[in-house]
């Protein structure tokens, strides 16, 4: 972060500081501080004594000289929980009331802003997590929003936004952001150009984008983010948070009627201002020291003879020994990086065949199949409006399945969110599960209600299907028993399910009984 934001931004820790002790000493309401809070990304926990710190990572990137940061400070304030998040964050939990302040600043002072980290602000800015090293990539989306992210906070402390605002960037049809319904999205093409999604998003009444613009010239991107929050402050619901974010443009306005009003907006924008940006691509200049022999979570990158590690923690919790033990080993590759996935998981970037067995070897602990990919949001455990206990249904499900040795691909990825808010982004998974209560004779349990077919696939996309609620103590059973209806046909779920909707249906109806 630039130096004139960080003069506009550190006197208002006083503050934050002030209203944080405040509520530990219960003289605001846990509403009162949560609309504070979050606008700089911090949020009380459940019980309110602790607190979240959500650092803001344009693009996922740590450097290692962020890494070294979050190492020392997980020994500093003596951090025990560490969660990477679907909007490629990274949040620290279980802070002290006293500390969460004075970490915040040496954050900022870091490069990892928290400001609109939450709240009704322009969020973090994301990009496809391999952009700039992947073999798969129309060009590299990283410099752009990285240059987005500068350029949004601007906008923290001038303009008074109805609701929060995520623009992100895709460099393949692969759609890892969702950039095409996401309330801004940039998707690139292979002429060097990208197509402008907006006004789309999950949680309440999902949207997928409309198509506002083709083809625009990479160094413009900015004009069109301005006209996004013009068109959002002008027509955007100050009087019903339920319906204040853009995707609910599409029914006030009309889709016609919000590409019109958007459009507008858009000349006024070039009319009026010069945004045009030029950005520099960072090159990688290493030598190759082999082939590896392992390619287990590996990818080759553009760059030959480089490789990029993927690593997914289950359920997105990383633990603090294992940040230690990855600053560690990557003090020794030379130009190494760590890229935040939208699905809670990490690379490390650039690194030769030798490089990437050692980290290999340290991150064995992940995820070993698809199914351990799963995606959890942080649940009722920790966060103040959760309803469902994301994380303890994952491990639960995870420890089931494992018992059962299934193949690899029998069972999908599944999302799970604790609430309507889709932070597990249940609403395009092909499962999806989303925190709810069920009502049975011994009393309310604890449930999920049930997603299905889902797809985020640019050009394909699909919003959910919402099913019935199961209870979360027979979700487990639930999938072995639809692992071994898959595995009995021979095949994987994404290659049953199309001839099989109904046996899952007939499966959900069984468990939501």
């Amino acid at each position: 972060m630039g130096k004139d934001f960080l003069t506009e931004f550190l006197p208002d820790l006083d503050e934050f500081r002030e209203k944080t002790m405040q509520f530990h000493n219960k003289e605001l309401t846990v509403p009162q501080y949560k609309g504070f809070s979050g606008g700089y990304g911090s949020y009380a926990q459940r019980g309110g004594q602790k607190h979240m710190l959500r650092l803001r990572l344009a693009g996922g990137r740590i450097t290692m000289e962020r890494l070294k940061f979050i190492v020392d400070s997980i020994e500093k304030y003596q951090i025990d929980l560490i969660k990477l998040t679907t909007c490629q964050s990274i949040q620290l939990h279980n802070l002290e009331a006293e500390h969460v302040g004075d970490l915040m600043e040496a954050a900022w002072k870091a490069g990892m802003v928290s400001r609109g980290g939450g709240g009704d602000f322009p969020r973090n800015v994301m990009a496809s997590p391999l952009a700039g090293v992947s073999t798969d990539e129309h060009f590299n989306v990283m410099p752009y929003a990285e240059a987005a992210g500068e350029y949004m906070m601007n906008f923290i402390k001038a303009v008074k936004f109805p609701r929060k605002l995520k623009v992100c960037f895709s460099g393949s049809p692969e759609n890892e952001t969702h950039a095409t319904f996401r309330d801004l999205g940039f998707t690139a093409n292979s002429d060097r150009t990208f197509d402008v999604y907006a006004a789309g998003g999950l949680g309440n009444k999902p949207s997928l984008g409309l198509c506002v613009a083709s083809h625009i010239k990479p160094e413009q991107i900015l004009y069109y983010i301005k006209a996004m929050v013009n068109t959002f402050v002008t027509y955007g619901n100050y009087e019903n948070r339920g319906r204040s974010r853009t995707r609910f443009l599409q029914e006030t306005l009309g889709k016609d009627g919000l590409i019109h009003a958007y459009q507008e907006k858009l000349n006024e924008v070039f009319q009026t201002e010069e945004l045009d940006i030029s950005v520099t691509e960072p090159k990688v200049v290493k030598e190759a020291d082999g082939t590896p022999t392992d390619f287990t979570r590996l990818y080759s990158q553009k760059q030959s003879g480089l490789y990029a590690v993927f690593y997914q923690p289950i359920g997105g919790v990383i633990s603090p020994q294992k940040i230690k033990e990855l600053y560690d080993c990557l003090q020794k590759v030379e130009q190494a990086e760590i890229r935040l996935t939208p699905e809670e998981g990490l690379y490390i970037i650039n690194c030769t065949a030798k490089e990437a067995a050692a980290i290999q070897q340290i991150t064995n602990d992940g995820a070993q199949n698809l199914f351990e990919t799963s995606i959890a949001c942080i649940g009722s455990g920790i966060c103040q409006v959760g309803i469902g206990n994301s994380q303890e249904l994952l491990k639960s499900c995870v420890k089931a399945v494992r018992k059962e040795n299934f193949a690899d691909g029998v069972l999908p990825k599944i999302h799970i969110s604790g609430c309507p808010s889709s932070c597990g982004t249940h609403q395009i998974a092909d499962l999806g599960f989303r925190g709810a209560v069920k009502q049975t004779p011994d009393g309310p349990k604890p449930a999920f209600a049930i997603f299905t077919g889902g797809c985020p696939l640019q050009g394909q996309e699909v919003i959910a299907e919402t099913g019935q609620a199961i209870a979360a103590d027979d979700i487990p059973n639930f999938l072995i028993e639809l692992g071994h209806a898959v595995a009995a046909a021979g095949l994987t779920y994404e290659k049953w399910i199309p001839d099989h909707q109904e046996n899952l249906n007939e499966l959900i109806k069984k468990y939501a009984a």
